[in-house]
């Protein structure tokens, strides 16, 4: 038997248990793994109120990082005893073993820690699409990142600013600001003191930035279109403020000839090819120092309620990683 957090119902933090499951044997294409260190992630917090919905009873978390115990019938990817960690697939990672299929495996090297892999694997691998390839940002880009000192955000603004692009991001106090500033910002927005609309306007000259990375979702929509320069793309990729309202596509046309995208992860790690060549840019950004990771709290398996209420208090910085 191994320990597993699970839900019954939608809602709060309160409705995370902590039980016992049996893990079992791996079937074809499996291996079962011992989690070290598994990632808190905002969309975990999605799956916990039903906004993006699970068959009930369920699981919970996307991600996590541990050893090879077995393999099952088939398997050439991984081996027993190997290092590896995954982003992505069937939720379930808030637990201390699990089976998992192997093809969604990626071997750890030696440099990078089962600590930092579970913090940065789902994180880095979305900054590393939204900045290579779903807008490829480079030299004389401007771009605006939203919730700038997150755990995506830091990322992300550190890597747009080691590919060249001039880096706004906006928070929502000083202390966030402070932190923005020492991970790639050029300039750092203060929401809740000024507005971000007209502080990208002036920072811009009214030219606009060529890309918005948006995970706040409902509270920045209009706002970030509204911070883009003719033929800029709107990257949608989270909803931590709600759900975009329902618009009309004119509403693009009127603005600029705007793109909008709404990517996942896994629709860019679809291959086993495509998903380690991510986390391999991922590392070596990583391994360069040109992209750093932060740890901000762990917390015991069991504490995974406290996780996300802090989560979810918009107090946090960095990634939270529970450990089994």
């Amino acid at each position: 038997m191994t320990r597993a957090i699970r839900i019954y119902r939608c809602g709060g933090p309160e409705v995370l248990t902590l039980e016992e499951v049996e893990p079992g044997e791996p079937g074809p294409g499996q291996v079962r793994l011992r989690h070290t260190a598994v990632g808190v992630n905002f969309i975990d917090t999605y799956h916990r109120t039903g906004l993006y919905p699970l068959p009930l009873p369920s699981g919970l978390g996307l991600e996590a990082a541990g050893v090879v115990e077995a393999v099952g019938a088939g398997v050439s990817e991984v081996q027993v005893g190997q290092r590896v960690a995954y982003a992505g697939g069937e939720v379930g990672a808030y637990c201390e073993r699990r089976c998992f299929p192997a093809e969604r495996l990626v071997p750890l090297p030696d440099d990078i820690s089962d600590l930092e892999a579970a913090a940065m694997l789902l994180k880095g691998m979305t900054a590393e699409y939204l900045v290579c390839r779903t807008f490829p940002v480079g030299p004389g880009h401007w771009v605006l990142v939203h919730a700038a000192a997150g755990g995506v955000g830091l990322l992300l603004c550190q890597w747009a600013k080691h590919l060249g692009a001039t880096v706004i991001g906006t928070v929502s106090n000083e202390d966030k600001a402070r932190l923005a500033c020492e991970s790639g910002c050029d300039h750092v927005i203060v929401y809740t003191r000024e507005s971000f609309v007209e502080r990208v306007r002036e920072l811009t000259r009214g030219a606009g930035v060529a890309v918005v990375y948006d995970a706040v979702g409902q509270a920045t929509w209009e706002g970030s279109l509204d911070c883009l320069a003719p033929r800029g793309m709107m990257v949608s990729f989270g909803n931590a403020s709600g759900p975009v309202a329902p618009f009309t596509p004119l509403l693009l046309s009127a603005k600029g000839s705007l793109y909008l995208t709404r990517p996942t992860l896994m629709a860019y790690t679809a291959t086993r090819q495509e998903l380690l060549a991510s986390a391999a840019r991922l590392f070596q950004v990583v391994r360069s120092g040109a992209v750093r990771v932060t740890v901000s709290r762990t917390y015991p398996l069991a504490a995974a309620a406290e996780a996300h209420r802090y989560l979810e208090s918009r107090q946090s910085t960095g990634s939270l990683v529970l450990l089994p």
